[in-house]
């Protein structure tokens, strides 16, 4: 699989083979979706809450008396089912909006994310993009001769690389994603993908790896216990027998007292 590479003024400069691993995922979109909500689940806060009946501040005294009055009987004007009362069954602000996925997950989706953004053609390798200068006007003007008239574009930053992130970190519409810390909400929401040489060999050497599942790597690892010797078995055999006679005496001896 081979991408086109352009430098920093937008001239084609020639072909780089893309490693299948990455930009060749073949997965269901359902993942993708999942990822999503996953992510944008754990960017909530709970951060609403309402006052129960305990917690309204005023008078606790008893409204009208208990009887003669031909009305419901109530103790202060702060049940819910007053105005100005309590919230019955409101949120607390202790809300628990955390959701998981496993590990292997994350990184099919990462990749498919990838994927989708090469095949959608919104995905530009730049060759020194990195050795630029930090000054944001020309960072800019780079940025908008390889992007087009994308409204955003995010650009993954190298590992080590300072320069495109102080140049770029205050402009407008642009988004810059670590090579370490990218996910598939990021890649897929971020309009056009600026991808340097540098950060495409950080990613393969990240993401080219060939994943694991944890229990199956634990249980093709660990030792097997060794076998217990014959003289052990019989002497634990022997230890059992007694100890269910002594049990059977005292149950007899128990009958018989009663």
């Amino acid at each position: 699989m081979q991408s086109t590479v352009v430098n920093t003024t937008g001239v084609s400069t020639g072909k780089i083979d893309l490693p299948e691993e990455i930009f060749a995922q073949k997965g269901n979109l359902k993942l993708l979706s999942q990822a999503v909500r996953i992510y944008l689940s754990n960017q909530r806060h709970a951060a609403s809450k309402v006052k129960t009946r305990s917690e309204v501040s005023g008078s606790g005294k008893k409204i009208w008396r208990q009887k003669g009055t031909g009305r419901a009987r109530h103790g202060d004007a702060y049940a819910p089912i007053f105005v100005g009362g309590g919230i019955a069954h409101g949120p607390t602000g202790e809300q628990n909006y955390k959701m998981k996925l496993s590990k292997i997950l994350r990184r099919k989706a990462l990749l498919l994310a990838l994927t989708k953004k090469l095949e959608s053609k919104e995905l530009v390798i730049v060759e020194g993009l990195e050795d630029v200068k930090p000054k944001t006007k020309q960072i800019n003007q780079i940025i908008h001769k390889l992007a087009g008239d994308a409204k955003t574009v995010s650009v993954v930053v190298p590992y080590g690389n300072h320069s495109i992130i102080r140049g770029a970190r205050n402009i407008e519409g642009i988004k810059l994603l670590p090579v370490m810390r990218l996910n598939a909400y990021d890649i897929l929401w971020g309009g056009t993908l600026l991808v340097p040489k540098n950060s495409l060999t950080q990613l393969k050497e990240t993401y080219s790896k060939r994943m694991v599942e944890p229990k199956a790597d634990k249980i093709l690892n660990k030792p097997k216990p060794p076998l217990p010797k014959k003289e052990n078995v019989k002497k634990e055999a022997y230890l059992k027998r007694k100890t269910r006679t002594h049990q059977d005496k005292n149950r007899k001896d128990k009958k018989t007292t009663r």
